[in-house]
């Protein structure tokens, strides 16, 4: 197992093994919850209350595609629930460079040299993202590499040709669902750690629905004529965590002696405290 992804390794075992067993296949994933659920209200009185720190409860950031067990990593099954077969429908030439991604994932995902995961990964990362709002206003904060989405109302025309790792985001309310239309993404992007991508022309909407107090059922369906044979939809549950003290932590990206960047976090030994001031020390001597 890559050693940047090592910090995911216990917390994606423990939360994941006994869930993952009981998940249901993609085919049966297909029907929507139709349970209702009202969420709580902004101080308006009117905008749904979505604020709070929330993470998934398994590991289809290693493959979306669902993938077997290996090493502190368990097992998931698919997370696409159209086409029922739980497949991308990737073109021939298309999935020709999927298989090339999946081949040279060691050194070749962009997570690895620590650019933004993009959108939807970032979603499904086995780290925690923060929903900040107010009447009006709404953004994500996602402690990932310190990735930050501001979603602009849909009345604000989206920006041209643009193609950023965060993309640009537009959002409405439909009823008590949370809407966003996101284009403007850099085909630099994965989907995970198996290569999944898409090209720059790809436009994705998402679905943040509460099917309870503390779950958002999270649907992406993706648009991509240049690499699909048609959209796709994921769908996975979002989790609030509510231990105390939880909070988003700081994780950096610094270059080791081999001139490889790493995700460390402050207790890692290899983080600013221990590192650079070492670097800076011999310096001066």
């Amino acid at each position: 197992m890559n050693s940047v992804r090592a910090r995911y390794s216990v917390l994606s075992a423990a939360i994941v093994m006994a869930a993952v067993a009981s998940s249901p296949a993609p085919a049966a994933q297909t029907a929507r919850n139709t349970s209702v659920y009202t969420p709580g209200r902004l101080w308006d009185g009117k905008t749904p209350d979505f604020r709070g720190l929330w993470q998934v409860h398994d590991t289809a950031y290693v493959n979306i595609e669902g993938h077997a067990g290996e090493k502190g990593i368990a097992p998931a099954r698919s997370i696409i629930v159209d086409p029922a077969d739980g497949r991308i429908p990737y073109k021939p030439d298309a999935l020709v460079r999927r298989q090339k991604n999946s081949h040279n994932r060691a050194t070749a995902d962009p997570s690895l040299r620590c650019a933004q995961a993009g959108v939807p990964r970032a979603t499904y990362l086995p780290t925690p993202f923060q929903i900040l709002q107010s009447p009006g206003n709404l953004a994500m904060a996602y402690q990932e590499n310190h990735a930050l989405r501001v979603f602009y109302p849909d009345s604000r025309p989206h920006f041209d040709r643009a193609d950023w790792w965060m993309g640009d985001t537009r959002y409405r309310w439909e009823g008590d669902a949370l809407v966003a239309d996101v284009i403007a993404l850099t085909d630099q992007l994965w989907f995970d750690q198996a290569g999944n991508y898409h090209s720059e022309d790809v436009h994705i909407v998402e679905r943040y629905v509460m099917t309870g107090p503390d779950t958002i059922r999270y649907e992406a369906r993706i648009e991509d004529s240049s690499v699909y044979t048609k959209p796709w939809t994921l769908r996975t549950t979002l989790h609030r965590l509510k231990a105390p003290g939880a909070r988003i932590i700081e994780d950096e990206c610094l270059e080791d002696e081999h001139g490889v960047r790493h995700h460390v976090g402050p207790t890692d030994p290899r983080s600013l405290k221990t590192t650079d001031y070492s670097r800076w020390k011999k310096t001066s001597e």
